[in-house]
């Protein structure tokens, strides 16, 4: 529907749209400019006071024989603050008004004139909790797209860095940015992602880039796996713009989903290239075998402990030393299950008695809980090494990832022995190798397809990229 030039019939619609009389924060100011009866809509808390204030005194001071005869003469004269946009369409200048702009109207007119003087509520771009490293950049992603961009626009001072701003959700209209380096993305990947965005029918993206991820990948849920790599730090999000990666931010979130994304992709870490080549290889390799011990030490351990033959002499010393009463299997899960219990629980308790719990919990579940007999010393020291293990990746999905699959091989393991344990074992390598990426690519890129010179740099941290050599 498009406006009227009269401004009482506009003014009258909006009112009755907006429910004005309800929604204390829509605000709408009637007043005069040169004469003509003119009316300016705004979000209360989106706005700069100020701003609109000077604009506003600016307008009492045009006179009746300065005043243009349409609006297009008007935005050029007398708009000159920030973004400035004609609309015609009342649908489209709702959605901009909502999302904090202001919408002006004038008697005689039958265009909206929005004026982009909005800030929005923010946090400090602090360092992300998740995200930490020893060495490197101390800022990060916050809930405010436009703030987002300009973290990874003051990294790349390159034209050909493209942010496209794309719109999902019926009711949200939540905005989503791809960015990405002209010339270095995948052209397929980057058409395929803007159009399930614009075809997405979703009413709003509620949990944000999680509904996002669901509705562009809705394929093989059931495997566990991460099929997107996310990050709250700009350095990063900034680093895999400039590797020819998709970035996608989504307002109302603090973190970049990276597209597309391996499982070598995933376990990276910003602390890998902050620190010298050598270093950099050993803090990698050593997140990549802590994976696979916390994917196989317990297992591994009550196999061995169901068949006590299979143990070497040299490893005698893993075997029980105090009698169970609990069978082993259930102990394990037992504590898989509390470990989760307690980690929710952490996250829900009030930062003055996290000290105090932590303690409190620490003694009993520690030495009471084996004194009591439910579980054994041995089981509570494997559980707390892959509990920790756990922590060692920055990505949460994998980390739940490897636990669901430790989870299974257990069970399986207990149920059918050395066979269980095998089964289990081929299932989680399945489970990673037949893993997409949402390009459609190789989960475990470049061993499959094998490439070497990029599996090497998957490996080992080398040194870093140089366009050229400074003069003595």
């Amino acid at each position: 529907m498009e406006f009227s030039k009269s401004l009482s019939e506009n003014v009258e619609q909006l009112k009755k749209i907006l429910q004005s009389d309800k929604n204390f924060d829509i605000v709408y100011r009637t007043f005069d400019i040169a004469g003509k009866k003119a009316a300016l809509f705004f979000v209360d808390g989106f706005t700069k006071d100020e701003v609109l204030l000077k604009m506003m005194q600016s307008w009492w001071a045009i006179k009746e024989e300065d005043m243009p005869g349409d609006a297009h003469g008007f935005s050029k004269k007398y708009l000159p603050y920030g973004e400035i946009g004609l609309v015609k369409k009342e649908e489209d200048m709702l959605v901009q008004l909502l999302a904090g702009i202001s919408c002006l109207f004038i008697d005689g007119f039958d265009i909206c004139m929005t004026i982009d003087c909005r800030t929005y509520p923010a946090r400090s771009v602090g360092e992300p909790e998740k995200d930490k490293v020893m060495r490197g950049s101390r800022d990060g992603f916050v809930e405010t797209l436009i703030f987002n961009t300009a973290l990874i626009r003051r990294r790349i001072r390159d034209p050909k860095l493209t942010m496209e701003i794309l719109t999902a959700g019926e009711s949200s209209h939540t905005d989503i940015a791809i960015c990405y380096m002209e010339g270095r993305q995948d052209k397929d990947l980057l058409e395929k992602v803007k159009g399930r965005i614009q075809k997405m029918k979703v009413d709003a993206l509620t949990m944000n880039q999680e509904s996002l991820a669901e509705c562009l990948y809705p394929h093989k849920w059931y495997n566990p796996f991460p099929k997107f790599k996310f990050s709250e730090r700009p350095d990063t999000a900034a680093a895999c713009i400039l590797e020819g990666n998709i970035v996608i931010l989504v307002d109302n979130s603090p973190a970049a989903m990276i597209l597309p994304s391996s499982v070598f992709d995933i376990i990276e870490e910003a602390d890998d290239y902050y620190f010298p080549p050598i270093t950099g290889t050993y803090l990698r390799l050593s997140r990549m075998a802590t994976a696979v011990l916390c994917l196989l030490l317990t297992p591994t351990w009550l196999l061995l402990m169901m068949n006590p033959g299979f143990i070497p002499p040299w490893l005698e010393f893993v075997q029980l030393a105090d009698p169970y009463y609990v069978p082993l299997i259930w102990q394990l899960l037992i504590l898989e299950f509390a470990i989760d219990g307690l980690r929710l629980a952490a996250i829900n308790t009030p930062n003055m008695l996290t000290t105090p719990l932590s303690v409190i919990a620490g003694i009993v579940l520690g030495e009471y809980s084996v004194k009591s007999g439910w579980f054994n010393s041995e089981t509570m020291l494997y559980m707390a090494f892959v509990t920790v293990a756990n922590y060692s990746q920055s990505s949460f999905e994998l980390g739940y990832a490897l636990k669901f699959m430790r989870v299974l091989i257990l069970i399986l393991t207990s149920l059918f022995n050395v066979w269980g344990y095998v089964v289990g074992v081929v299932l989680s390598i399945c489970a990673i190798v037949f893993n997409k990426t949402i390009a459609g690519k190789s989960y475990i890129y470049p061993l499959i397809p094998f490439q070497w010179k990029e599996l090497k740099k998957r490996f080992l941290r080398g040194r870093l990229p140089v366009t050229g050599q400074g003069k003595d």
